[in-house]
C-alpha cells in the first residue's frame, strides 16, 4: 500500500460529522513503500521521523499514537512526496541534529554529516579551558558550535566563504557569546591575521569530494557544490587548509581536517611534508573508513 491508495477527504466544518481518521501504523507502511519506491537509502527511518514532525511529537512517541487526522496524513504525503523527490530530509525538517544541537539547515548551506561529529569530538577532546579554537569551512557551524557547547573554550571563531551560509551560521550561532562569525577564504594568506601563533585548536570539515564523483541526488541537487567538490583530486582546498593551520597555531597547537575516504594517505602526507607538524595520525570513521587527520604544531 502506498499514498496513492488513500483519498484524503477534508477536514469537515460540520462538527456534527466525526473525522475520517487513518491508522498511524498504515499511513507510515505507505510511507515507506513510496520512499521505498524512489530508492530513499533509510525509507523506515525518515518515514518515522516525518510522521513524528506532522504530530509534533518525538520519535519514539510513535508507538503511543493510534490514528492520524486527515489534515495530518495530507502533511504527511506532502512531505513524503517531497523526501521521494530526493528533497533532503533535514531541509524538510528545517533543522540538522548534530551531537546535541539542532543546527537551521536549507538550500545554501551544506547539511552537517555524523561522521563529522567524530571530528568535533576530537576537538572537544583537546580544547583546553580558555583555548582558543578557530573552525574553518564552517558552514552551519556546527563544528564550532559543539565545541563552544561542549568544551569550556574561551573564543571560537567560525569562519564561512558563502553569504547564504554565513545567514544559516550567523542564526545558529545566535546565543554562544565565545562564537565569533567571520567571513573569509581559506585560500587567503591574510585569513585572521590577528591570531597567527595564537590558535590553540584548528579544525576543519573543508570540500573535498574529488570533482566527477557520484554522490545522491540529495547532495547533488541541494548541498551547494563549493561546500562539496574539492578539484579534481579533492584537495585544492584542503592543501591551503594545512598552510592556514601552520601559521595559525601556536607552537603545541592541534589542527583536524575531515578528507574523502581516498585522501587517508594523502592528507597525512601533505601534513608531513609541511614540515611544521608532529604527530600525524590517521583516523577512521565508525564504519573504518579513513575520515580525517590530526597533527600538533611543532
Amino acid at each position: 500500500m502506498t499514498f496513492d491508495d488513500y483519498a484524503v477527504e477534508p477536514d469537515s466544518e460540520d462538527s456534527s460529522r466525526p473525522l475520517v481518521r487513518t491508522r498511524l501504523s498504515e499511513a507510515i507502511a505507505a510511507a515507506v513503500a513510496d520512499l521505498s519506491a524512489a530508492g530513499v537509502a533509510s525509507p523506515r527511518v525518515d518515514a518515522e521521523i516525518l510522521a513524528a514532525h506532522v504530530l509534533e511529537i518525538p520519535r519514539g512517541r510513535l508507538l503511543l499514537v493510534d490514528s492520524v487526522r486527515p489534515d495530518e496524513l495530507r502533511r504527511l504525503r506532502a512531505l513524503v512526496a517531497e523526501r521521494a523527490r530526493r528533497v533532503p530530509l533535514q531541509h524538510l525538517l528545517g533543522t540538522a541534529a548534530f551531537r546535541h544541537l539542532e543546527l537551521a539547515v536549507g538550500d545554501g548551506v551544506f547539511v552537517p554529516r555524523p561522521e563529522t561529529e567524530l571530528l568535533a569530538g576530537w576537538g572537544i577532546e583537546h580544547t583546553a579551558p580558555g583555548a582558543t579554537v578557530v573552525d574553518l569551512c564552517s558552514g552551519t557551524g556546527a563544528i564550532a558550535l559543539s565545541v563552544a557547547d561542549e568544551s569550556a573554550a574561551g573564543r571560537v571563531v567560525a569562519v564561512e566563504r558563502s553569504p547564504v551560509a554565513l545567514g544559516y551560521l550567523r542564526r545558529n550561532a545566535a546565543g554562544f557569546p565565545a562564537v565569533e562569525v567571520v567571513q573569509g577564504d581559506v585560500t587567503d594568506p591574510s585569513l585572521l591575521s590577528g591570531l597567527r601563533g595564537a590558535v590553540d585548536v584548528l579544525l576543519c570539515n573543508p570540500p573535498y569530494v574529488p570533482e566527477g564523483t557520484p554522490v545522491p541526488p540529495e547532495v547533488a541537487d541541494h548541498d551547494p557544490a563549493e561546500a562539496v567538490f574539492g578539484g579534481a583530486d579533492g584537495l585544492t582546498v584542503i592543501r591551503p587548509v594545512v598552510q592556514r593551520a601552520a601559521e595559525l597555531l601556536r607552537p603545541g597547537g592541534v589542527v583536524g581536517i575531515e578528507h574523502d575516504d581516498v585522501h587517508g594517505a594523502a592528507l597525512p602526507e601533505l601534513l608531513r611534508a609541511d614540515g611544521r607538524f608532529t604527530e600525524v595520525t590517521a583516523h577512521p570513521d565508525l564504519t573504518g573508513r579513513p575520515r580525517y587527520a590530526t597533527a600538533r604544531r611543532t
